[in-house]
């Protein structure tokens, strides 16, 4: 189980979800009004106990149902905690609810979010756990919290996330693996997205690309303001000082071996003095597990620094 790429494939299990999970039991559907007319939605687990509140964040094209997300939120609810779990635009089963396309720059909605779903806390401290492109976008809260505010974030966890994505974006069509995993996603996701709105879209030319990066180059002078890739990818990075005055700790969790995250470009960030990146040798993108079905690592972790668990992960 040591290899990057076990460890990444690992992380997607369905079969990790398996089994008796309370947190789903008390799952309910949310819609989130943001900015702008936008509408997110989420599902929103309180424990009868609310210890904690943790906000999730998906990877690229996943959802408030990826393993990775249904697992550790289900660790965390066993303990005590509420948990709420967000879609982004067209991410889950949301493709009709805007008619705007997802970028990863839709950033202002997406901080709308989080700062509505924590005032359900109702007093417990919140915690973010962003995975991938959620750490990305968690990472920009933290950056944001420079001039504005979230109630109650005690804590902002960032599993392998995106730090420079023009670096990090050509590695996804390197690999047959990853590029055959997220062109098949991105792929269904736009002919929904198609079906929800066919009077704005066609992406027929779009979806002939093999590449995921073939399909980007087509669909962004077409339906964004960005004419060119580098100048989109650019946009959401994060740059070495952003973190600097981020007023709530900050915790990196990535690992040497990530086959789609280079460990340089997070060690190019530096952190504000309460802060710290955890590099772990072996773990490859959101895996870091122990045993096969779990929990992981950073499960542990996350739940020992919160709920004073003897389970706590070491590094």
């Amino acid at each position: 189980m040591r290899p990057g790429i076990v460890q990444t494939a690992l992380a997607s299990l369905k079969i990790r979800k398996r089994g008796a999970n309370p947190m789903l039991d008390a799952a309910e559907d949310r819609i989130i009004q943001c900015g702008d007319g936008v509408r997110l939605r989420g599902s929103y687990s309180r424990n009868p106990d609310n210890r904690a509140l943790f906000i999730f964040l998906h990877g690229w094209e996943g959802s408030q149902d990826s393993t990775y997300v249904v697992s550790c939120g289900r660790h965390m609810y066993e303990r005590g905690a509420s948990v709420f779990r967000l879609n982004y635009r067209d991410h889950g089963d949301s493709h009709d609810l805007n008619e705007g396309l997802f970028y990863s720059t839709l950033f202002n909605e997406v901080f709308d979010a989080v700062r509505e779903a924590a005032r359900l806390a109702d007093g417990a401290p919140v915690y973010i756990v962003g995975f991938s492109l959620g750490g990305n976008f968690a990472l920009r809260v933290g950056r944001a919290l420079r001039d504005m505010s979230v109630p109650g974030l005690a804590k902002i966890y960032a599993i392998s996330p995106v730090v420079d994505p023009w670096g990090a974006a050509p590695l996804i069509d390197v690999n047959p693996l990853y590029r055959r995993y997220f062109r098949k996603k991105w792929s269904a996701s736009l002919r929904r997205k198609q079906a929800a709105h066919p009077h704005l879209y066609d992406f027929s030319d779009i979806l002939r690309h093999r590449r995921v990066l073939g399909m980007t180059a087509e669909l962004l002078p077409r339906y964004s303001e960005f004419e060119r890739m580098e100048d989109y990818f650019n946009s959401y990075r994060l740059d070495p000082d952003d973190l600097l005055r981020c007023p709530v700790p900050i915790e990196i969790i990535t690992a040497a071996d990530d086959g789609m995250i280079p460990e340089r470009d997070i060690r190019r960030l530096n952190l504000p003095s309460h802060s710290r990146l955890i590099v772990l040798a072996h773990g490859g993108h959101n895996g870091f597990f122990q045993s096969l079905l779990g929990p992981t690592w950073y499960d542990e972790h996350i739940a020992g620094q919160v709920f004073g668990s003897d389970q706590e992960g070491t590094s």
